[in-house]
């Protein structure tokens, strides 16, 4: 693997947010979507809330309330509830 020049990298960053400004080039947007419900992932991966809580690095506490709407997933769990809906297979090699 080459070695990054983290300096170069900066540089080049600054030059496209000068290039954005100027109207010279325009940003690469993902929209992200909201993830199903996880007592829906949950389902569709036939787990147990002890192994999906195990999975997604949470207690069991977190998951249960979760799934009855007392808190809500964010951060990182969002990202990998993404992850287990769109990519299962991914999920399932892990359990």
């Amino acid at each position: 693997m080459a070695e990054r020049d983290i300096g170069q990298e900066i540089l080049e960053g600054i030059r496209e947010i000068k290039s954005y400004k100027a109207g010279e080039k325009t940003l690469r947007v993902r929209v992200l979507t909201e993830p199903a419900p996880p007592q829906v992932i949950r389902a569709k991966l036939q787990l147990s809330q002890t192994a999906f809580a195990g999975l997604m690095g949470v207690s069991l506490r977190t998951v249960q309330d979760w799934e009855q709407g007392r808190r809500k997933p964010s951060g990182p769990a969002l990202a990998l509830l993404r992850i287990a809906e769109q990519k299962p297979e991914i999920f399932k090699e892990l359990a």
